[in-house]
């Protein structure tokens, strides 16, 4: 994957940073870019992510045991979405998921594949699993419409991952209280191609990562780049939606799940930021979020949207008041910021345990 990416030799093509570089930021016009990819028009160059695939009969079955959610039914072309947690219920992978019937594909961010790949290798035992790294072979383009692209059959079946978090998949569990979730128009695709058919892909209208993470922002969802951190659980950030199954049997991490979701709270929780843009900065990711003097959070994605104007997403302490006007402190400037709330003070405690009397206590 050392090649430069066809994408970035277009006309006005900006490099992007950190974890997207080597993928274009933008072409000239991130604004302009935001509208056609909302309206389906455009494709997003995701090249420089990875792509694993395991091979073998036990394939879904083995998955299913290690991560949080429930594949080993996993139909030929179904999209799925699953995380690998720590023994203590900390986030370590999230992954995409699609099998094609001989293959299970695996997507994810390029940092992720290598740690995911040895780590999947150490736990085959002697099970009838082939896990390998195809990012040499293929690649990936974001849509949020479904452009006339060639998806790579390597088994036969065209591979096209549709996101799942635009409504609650079966098992899972929203702690969102909006009468309509802002997923509810994200229509968002990951499209397998074969790396030879990029040059040719680059032909197509196109638009930056800017513009695919103004709109994942909008749509409060997760990514586990930017807002997971070594402390972060599955439910603050409403990942039980998409990612996790809790009517499974036992994986790594799942007494935690369980404990938090039934009888407890997330520590911490997600939120969206509407921006002040009258001093026109925009904030940072890992800028701190502050009430007053406290600082309660931090920001994790940022981005000027083509209709909401400057947001972003934040974690939070749980315990920060969901109706104070909270800011982020960007350099020298402090910029308002009013809470769209995600993940409500209150989420988990789902169980529905009766209380028994204090012994000595009178019922009646």
């Amino acid at each position: 994957m050392s090649s430069s990416s066809p994408f970035l030799s277009l006309p006005g093509a900006v490099d992007g940073t950190g974890m997207d570089a080597g993928m274009p930021a933008h072409y000239g016009n991130p604004v302009a870019e935001q509208r056609a990819l909302a309206a389906g028009s455009a494709i997003v160059d995701l090249s420089r992510r990875a792509v694993l695939s395991v091979a073998g009969d036990d394939r879904l079955s083995w998955i299913d045991s290690l991560t949080s959610q429930s594949v080993k039914r996993l139909a030929p072309g179904e999209s799925s979405e699953t995380l690998l947690l720590d023994p203590t219920g900390h986030i370590e992978y999230a992954v995409r998921l699609m099998d094609d019937g001989t293959e299970l594909w695996l997507l994810l961010e390029a940092d992720e594949a290598a740690g995911l790949l040895t780590w999947l290798t150490k736990m085959r035992f002697m099970l009838r699993v082939e896990p390998r790294d195809r990012t040499a072979e293929f690649a990936t383009v974001g849509t949020l419409g479904v452009p006339h692209i060639e998806a790579a059959a390597p088994n036969g079946l065209p591979l096209v991952w549709h996101d799942p978090w635009s409504s609650v998949t079966p098992g899972g569990h929203q702690y969102s209280t909006v009468a309509e979730h802002p997923s509810a128009g994200w229509t968002y695709s990951e499209i397998l191609v074969s790396r030879e058919s990029l040059a040719d892909l680059a032909t197509l209208p196109v638009a930056g990562m800017l513009a695919l993470e103004a709109l994942r922002i909008e749509a409060w969802r997760p990514r586990f780049a930017t807002e997971a951190d070594e402390k972060s659980i599955p439910h603050e950030l409403d990942w039980l939606r998409s990612a996790v199954h809790l009517e499974k049997g036992c994986y790594r991490g799942q007494e935690t799940v369980a404990k938090v979701h039934n009888l407890g709270h997330p520590p911490r929780r997600l939120v969206m930021l509407h921006l002040d843009g009258s001093d026109a900065v925009l904030p940072e990711r890992f800028d701190e979020v502050v009430l007053g003097e406290a600082v309660v959070g931090v920001v994790t994605s940022v981005a000027r949207h083509h209709e909401l104007g400057p947001i972003a997403l934040a974690v939070i302490k749980r315990s920060t008041d969901p109706t104070a006007e909270l800011a982020v402190r960007a350099g020298d400037t402090l910029v308002p910021a009013a809470q769209e709330i995600v993940v409500p003070p209150d989420a988990g405690a789902e169980a529905n345990i009766p209380r028994l009397p204090r012994l000595g206590s009178v019922t009646r």
